[in-house]
């Protein structure tokens, strides 16, 4: 049991220093003739439905569908960019609970007020974890007051 944890965590460090090289390129999915129609222009991924459609039945030159074999190892599954674990916090409570965890990055929930996200940025620099969403003050340039 012990043996399977500890190749899994040797796994997830490997993983970790090289993320971006284990992670495959995918293509972008489109949604089928996007290209074409503004109303369908940004929209996110339909599957191709029709008869006779040319997506759908893969033919060369159209855009490939969205398949199986296209999912990231498990290893490095659900990892933010910088190869860290992200968890999602909403209270300080929740930021003590993870004290000084290695290989997590601190996600701060959207549902909270400017003023707990403030104090659990602050909070969780001093306890040397990253954040990934900090608190930041907006500048107002350009306005007159």
């Amino acid at each position: 049991m012990s043996s399977e944890s500890e190749h899994e965590r040797e796994s997830i460090e490997s993983s970790r220093k090289g993320s971006l090289r284990i992670r495959k390129r995918k293509p972008k999915f489109r949604r089928q003739e996007s290209w074409r129609y503004l109303k369908l222009r940004g929209s996110s991924w339909r599957r191709p439905k029709g008869i006779d459609n040319k997506m759908r039945l893969s033919f060369r030159g159209w855009p490939p569908l969205v398949r199986a074999g296209y999912g990231s190892p498990k290893a490095i599954r659900g990892m933010h960019p910088s190869g860290l674990r992200p968890t999602v916090v909403s209270s300080l409570k929740d930021l003590k609970k993870l004290g000084g965890s290695e290989g997590v990055i601190v996600v701060i929930s959207a549902r909270i007020g400017d003023r707990l996200k403030r104090s659990i940025t602050e909070e969780a620099r001093s306890m040397g974890l990253r954040v990934s969403n900090p608190y930041t003050t907006l500048t107002t340039e350009g306005k007159g007051a």
